[in-house]
């Protein structure tokens, strides 16, 4: 019986920790920017696979990436620009998106 309860609080703790944790990958859909990246392609915008490949090795790419997500630009990845995300997105949740890229 003890072990039951073990294993019940475990996995009560796991989901906890995953809800609080954030969802990059769900945000990245909810605020509609697979209208230009995909996971594997280029289409408007690079590849998701191909941004994390270009900046695998940069310590500070997620504050980069974070910043220019949040601005939007161009020129990086030719000459369409990225239009700023909404200021309805919040800052953490930019975060949790570019660490869900950089992952890939």
């Amino acid at each position: 019986m003890k072990i039951s309860h073990v294993l019940m609080v475990s996995a009560g703790l796991m989901l906890a920790g995953n809800a609080l944790a954030g969802d990059g990958a769900a945000t990245f859909k909810k605020s509609s920017c697979t209208a230009c990246h995909q996971a594997d392609k280029k289409t408007v915008g690079p590849a998701l696979k191909d941004i994390a490949a270009k900046y695998k090795a940069d310590a500070g790419a997620a504050d980069k990436l974070a910043a220019k997500v949040r601005k939007g630009g161009a020129g990086n990845w030719g000459t369409m620009p990225m239009p700023p995300v909404p200021a309805s997105v919040s800052d953490a949740d930019i975060k949790d998106m570019v660490q869900w890229i950089l992952a890939r």
